[in-house]
């Protein structure tokens, strides 16, 4: 992977994309078609840095399309006009050593497509990572889990997982982290690639230009299910963000007409993992619930978020992303509806 040869020690800014968009055609895309969305592309940017990239990897194409248009162009001449014939003599052609001008030419050309390559992509390396971050920037520290993603709003005092929600036009700042191993965070139509490393915090910075839902992908190979550990990021207006905000600020809902599902919840092994804002569920190696029925997916994007296939994650979660680390609750069937209320109340 071209992640394992990248410097620990400098921020990464990914823009080899063609390995990577391979990589991303090649996994396995079910959830992406489950949501009726195309698998996310370079080459329809929406985010200011993506915008960059785009112009970046055009002008790459130019130049490497035009040396391929060049070389395959005098090879087909070659291979025409020095075909064999049946009257040739089969004698050996004049040999010609030591051109001066084939040496130069074959020698300084590539070095200045070289030089002008490398120095396009450090241009916009500098250009996306050393620009000036907006006081009214928005702040959210991302972190990589095997096999899921939480985000945290450390300025508006919110926790949420796997759907990521920022305001359309105002430039987000992500402080990536991971909580394991290496990950890498990819939105290909918002900004290149960036790799979550253990004990070695990232920044990389997205400004949307228009709202939507932008599909991604954990770019680096994290274990069994790095496959399914997508990444959803919702663009919304300036009124639909200050709305998700004051809804995500409030406290867990407690209904008392799915009380036994949640004295279910409280006294199995959920609490040990999971987080539910005003209850005695403070764990942390899992996502937070506390807003859990608000998202459009489970599974970091790869199971849809309703009551029947909620059930079947909490009775075998194996089922739907084989070795993740969640156990299987062993619960019967009716006593799985009543976590399932609950949970579905948690808005």
């Amino acid at each position: 992977m071209i992640s394992f040869m990248r410097k620990h020690g400098a921020p990464l800014i990914g823009l080899k994309f063609w390995p990577a968009l391979l990589l991303l055609q090649c996994v396995q895309p079910c959830a992406w078609t489950q949501q009726k969305h195309t698998p996310p592309s370079i080459f329809a940017p929406a985010s200011t840095p993506a915008h960059d990239i785009y112009g970046l990897s055009l002008f790459t194409l130019a130049i490497t399309g035009g040396i391929f248009v060049v070389v395959a162009g005098l090879l087909t001449f070659a291979i025409i006009r020095f075909r064999g014939r049946h009257d040739d003599d089969r004698s050996e052609p004049p040999q010609i050593y030591g051109s001066m001008q084939v040496e130069l030419a074959w020698t300084v050309v590539p070095v200045l497509i070289v030089v002008v390559l490398f120095l396009a992509t450090a241009r916009i390396i500098f250009a996306v990572q050393d620009a000036p971050k907006p006081p009214d920037a928005l702040d959210v520290t991302v972190v990589g889990h095997q096999f899921w993603w939480e985000y945290r709003y450390p300025k508006l005092g919110i926790v949420t997982a796997n759907e990521l929600h920022v305001p359309v036009e105002r430039a987000t700042y992500l402080h990536l982290v991971s909580a394991d191993v290496m990950h890498s965070f990819w939105v290909p139509q918002l900004n290149g690639k960036t790799d979550l490393i253990p004990n070695h915090p990232n920044e990389m910075w997205i400004q949307p230009r228009q709202t939507g839902l932008f599909l991604g992908q954990c770019a680096q190979f994290c274990g069994p299910e790095h496959a399914k550990m997508l990444i959803r990021v919702y663009v919304d207006t300036p009124e639909e963000f200050e709305a998700w905000v004051k809804h995500q600020q409030q406290p867990a809902v407690d209904d008392a007409a799915v009380a036994q599902g949640r004295h279910l919840f409280e006294t199995q092994a959920c609490t040990n993992c999971h987080a539910v804002n005003g209850t005695s569920a403070e764990g942390t190696f899992g996502p937070d619930l506390t807003h859990l029925a608000s998202r459009d997916t489970i599974a970091s994007g790869a199971v849809k978020n309703n009551p029947q296939d909620l059930h079947e994650w909490i009775k075998d979660p194996d089922h739907f992303k084989r070795g993740v680390l969640m156990p299987p609750m062993q619960l019967s069937d009716a006593q799985i509806d009543q976590v399932v209320a609950y949970l579905d109340t948690l808005k």
